[in-house]
């Protein structure tokens, strides 16, 4: 049998396969066919449909979503994607967010959006992701907090224990908070002043020219349905989505 699209190719395979569980020699159950339940995941995550119409290739759906959901619980697939994105280009560090709207499923539920990264505007419920990237425009690490969260409220937990010669960011950063963070880094804060400053510091425009490729990375993630919409119900598991819709776009 040929490989589906969005399947992993024998390559991509081959780069994430001793970083799962369940392979011979690790401790509990054996995990069967790792490669064929990573692709299924894939297939709900390209596709946004709803986990019973996950095509009988990949197995019974009820086993599969279960699986995912260990697996999000246990941190594998950001383990898998921290491993990756260890091959960053640090030259240049790059901070933004985007706001993603949530189904009304996602609000469904005896637990509703209590402590669910659930934040309700005039569109009705949004969630909102942050993320740092790389020089080439990859994603780094994530925060996923509810729409109403500020911006400049989680970038030093994305800086944290990072280095670069530069960070980017839009006005939206501008604080003297964050610029000492990172001049703390030894990095140039790439970022413009906003209006309200009496005095306008200013930064690299050349530098700052990169800053559209964290721009480009959120529209490649949103390709994957279930990264553009939030359906999941349990902020876990749609963090769990947007680390394998990120690994995706490390293996490419």
């Amino acid at each position: 049998m040929g490989i589906k699209r969005y399947e992993l190719n024998e390559a991509q395979w081959e780069r994430i396969s001793a970083l799962l569980p369940g392979k011979s020699g690790d401790p509990g159950r054996t995990g069967s066919d790792n490669r064929l339940f990573v692709n299924g995941c894939l297939w709900v995550l390209r596709s946004g449909a709803h986990w019973c119409d996950l095509p009988e290739r990949y197995g019974k759906w009820k086993t599969v979503h279960r699986r995912f959901s260990r697996w999000c619980h246990a941190g594998v697939w950001e383990r898998v994607f921290e491993v990756l994105a260890a091959d960053r280009d640090n030259q240049y560090l790059m901070i933004d967010s985007t706001i993603v709207r949530a189904h009304q499923q996602a609000a469904s539920g005896k637990r509703g959006a209590k402590d669910q990264a659930l934040g309700r505007s005039r569109g009705g419920l949004t969630t909102k992701i942050h993320m740092l990237a790389d020089t080439l425009g990859r994603p780094v690490r994530f925060i996923v907090t509810a729409e109403q969260v500020g911006d400049c409220t989680q970038a030093a937990a994305l800086l944290e224990g990072q280095s670069a010669s530069a960070v980017l960011a839009d006005k939206a950063y501008d604080s003297n908070v964050l610029r000492g963070r990172i001049a703390a880094m030894r990095a140039e804060a790439v970022i413009p002043s906003n209006r309200s400053r009496k005095v306008i510091i200013p930064h690299d425009a050349e530098a700052y020219r990169h800053r559209n490729r964290i721009e480009r990375c959120f529209n490649r993630l949103k390709h994957f349905r279930r990264f553009a919409t939030r359906y999941d119900r349990r902020k876990s598991h749609f963090e769990g989505f947007a680390y394998l819709a990120a690994i995706a776009i490390w293996l490419r």
